[in-house]
């Protein structure tokens, strides 16, 4: 459909309503303009099917679809729950999903060389932060006395994992293994444990090409189970913790099973969490429909985080067909508080972020940290040069899409030009860790040679 007819259309009938008078007209004028795209975009792929995992960070695509963002870029969406991240990945490679919510190592992965390789691209990043790391009843009464309190008695933040490594060497001294839950090899929730664990000094094992399940000389048994089950695996006693999104933290907080002892957003400050992504195929045969889906997408992350739309966003996400969890659960994080132990809820307005801090742009800096980390534990075998890694995720993060997107929305009013970043797609150099270690995604090598616990590669590279 042509943009130029829809909009003369659109004109007759507003001005068929104006005239007609009342609030009935005025019902459906809004309506008839709701139904109308205004896209300059040629789509070549209107009707579309988008895959994604019941976590709060899927919130931008059911807000794409329920606030009509998707209509009005000329996209007829699907938005349909997954039931693991593996499937996810295969459902997109294999064509059966046009894009989805994905784990921001996913893509990465697939183009570095761990797991199922394909070419996988994305221009949107979905959100910041989100996750949380959360301990049993049990060994939360065995950390507490470890655990710094304030005057008032209650825990200082962020809770190191130097007060969980006395419990550890406990199991291990009673012959008992110590396991904890994480939701796929390559998520942002296996690095952030992992990171929380090391920089205590516990080590969380090695891959290798015979030990794909990361344990060689393990002090804590990481294994992987899908985020909704995570409350359930934990009270059954087959993991004492885990490191997953919203709302699972606070779904044992409320079921009384759990405490969650840190955030993502102290371990590593306005860390990247979920990608959206397809293929490259896609891309490359449907770029006017990649661009107007990041559109929506960028507009969503925008309407999350305006001042008073959070509490919307909540009852949207409890609908079944998104996350389906109760609007007190969602709340809790998705409001700008965080709950640890039962009672102590503390303010967190950064703990979801979907569009402040650039959030949405895809930094290469971001994907680099997830390569370092992927070599540091032995996902990636050997030894890469340091242009490697500029080299590998500029083949699948995609500004350029994401730039194309801003700078129309920029122009048909819908984001201000303030909010496109000047960059070459690098961050600063931080040291926003639990552990204070600086991270320049420029120097690769010599980030993953800083840590004590993990892989060490020649500096010369």
């Amino acid at each position: 459909m042509k943009t130029t007819l829809t909009k003369t259309l659109g004109l007759c009938v507003a001005l068929l309503l104006v005239a007609c008078g009342g609030k009935q007209a005025k019902k459906s004028e809004a309506t008839a303009q709701a139904n109308i795209p205004t896209t300059s975009l040629e789509i070549e792929k209107p009707q579309l099917t988008f895959g994604f995992i019941k976590l709060t960070d899927m919130a931008p695509l059911a807000i794409a679809k329920e606030k009509g963002f998707f209509e009005e870029e000329g996209l007829f969406v699907s938005v349909e729950a997954q039931s693991n991240w593996k499937n996810v990945l295969d459902r997109v490679i294999d064509g059966q999903l046009d894009g989805s919510h994905m784990l921001s190592g996913q893509p990465i992965a697939a183009g570095a060389g761990f797991g199922r390789q394909a070419e996988l691209v994305t221009p949107f990043s979905m959100d910041l932060n989100g996750n949380g790391i959360t301990v049993s009843n049990d060994v939360w009464s065995k950390m507490k006395p470890n655990v710094p309190k304030s005057a008032d008695g209650k825990p200082i933040h962020p809770i190191k994992a130097d007060a969980l490594k006395p419990v550890i060497s406990t199991y291990k001294n009673n012959g008992k293994p110590f396991k904890m839950g994480m939701v796929f090899p390559v998520s942002t929730h296996n690095y952030e444990i992992r990171y929380w664990l090391a920089a205590a000094g516990i080590h969380p094992g090695m891959y290798t090409a015979d030990n794909v399940q990361g344990q060689i000389d393990a002090e804590v048994l990481l294994s992987v189970t899908p985020p909704p089950q995570m409350p359930a695996t934990l009270e059954a006693g087959t993991i004492y913790g885990y490191c997953v999104g919203e709302p699972w933290n606070q779904q044992a907080v409320f079921k009384g099973i759990g405490v969650p002892v840190t955030t993502n957003y102290d371990i590593w400050k306005n860390n990247p969490e979920k990608v959206f992504v397809m293929t490259k195929k896609f891309v490359d045969e449907n770029p006017n429909t990649a661009i107007a889906v990041t559109k929506a997408l960028i507009r969503a992350g925008k309407w999350l985080d305006e001042p008073g739309n959070r509490a919307e966003a909540v009852k949207i996400l409890s609908m079944p067909q998104y996350v389906g969890a109760d609007e007190v659960v969602l709340a809790n994080s998705m409001t700008g508080t965080f709950e640890f132990e039962k009672g102590d809820k503390r303010s967190m307005p950064d703990f979801n972020v979907f569009y402040k801090y650039n959030a949405t742009y895809p930094f290469y800096s971001d994907g680099i940290w997830f390569l370092t980390q992927m070599r540091r534990w032995g996902q990636i075998p050997e030894a890469k040069p340091a242009s490697w890694y500029e080299e590998t995720i500029k083949d699948i993060y995609r500004p350029d899409i994401w730039k194309k997107a801003a700078h129309m929305l920029v122009t048909e009013g819908h984001i201000p030009a303030m909010d496109i970043p000047e960059t070459d797609g690098y961050k600063p150099a931080t040291s926003d860790f639990i552990d204070g270690n600086t991270y320049d995604a420029k120097d690769p090598i010599g980030y993953i040679n800083s840590f004590e616990i993990g892989n060490k590669d020649d500096s010369s590279l």
